[in-house]
């Protein structure tokens, strides 16, 4: 497959994933790395290279698109979501089914790993809110040491 099919591909699907909402850019990651890795491993070691080089590849672009928060979650994702749609792909159409499932399954496994790793992220920071809200309800406030001995300087 030459590389302007290959760069058409990757432009046509960042278009199709660029209103995906707040895991966009961990799916045009992983779906563009598991693209470019599945054709670089095949080049380089058949059908078990493609399959290597979509998982790296989505993992990476997943990993480099994701929030900082939840890389390792969207890395998992991408890399798992473009291995299985390779091996899809691949028996389903050939090295052009190869490819094209790479893409899928890596977009939407990099975003679903973010979006995974967002909601854990949120639910760990509503947690300790409830946590602080009990102890300011039980043990006051805790700005006692803020309260006297003020000293304002004059300029």
């Amino acid at each position: 497959m030459k590389f302007s099919s290959i760069l058409l591909l990757s432009l046509s699907l960042a278009s199709g994933f660029a209103c995906a909402g707040g895991t966009a850019e961990a799916g045009i990651g992983g779906a563009l790395g598991g693209v470019l890795g599945s054709a670089v491993g095949q080049s380089l070691g058949g059908n078990t290279g493609s399959t290597i080089g979509a998982a790296l590849g989505g993992a990476g672009g997943s990993a480099v698109g994701a929030n900082r928060h939840s890389r390792g979650e969207a890395a998992i994702g991408g890399a798992l979501g473009a291995a299985g749609g390779n091996v899809v792909g691949r028996s389903m159409g050939g090295t052009n089914g190869a490819l094209l499932g790479a893409a899928a399954g890596g977009g939407a496994g990099g975003a679903l790993g973010n979006y995974m790793g967002n909601s854990s992220d949120y639910e760990g920071r509503h947690y300790r809110g409830e946590r602080r809200e009990y102890h300011r309800e039980h043990h006051g406030h805790g700005w006692g040491h803020r309260k006297h001995h003020r000293h304002w300087e004059d300029d």
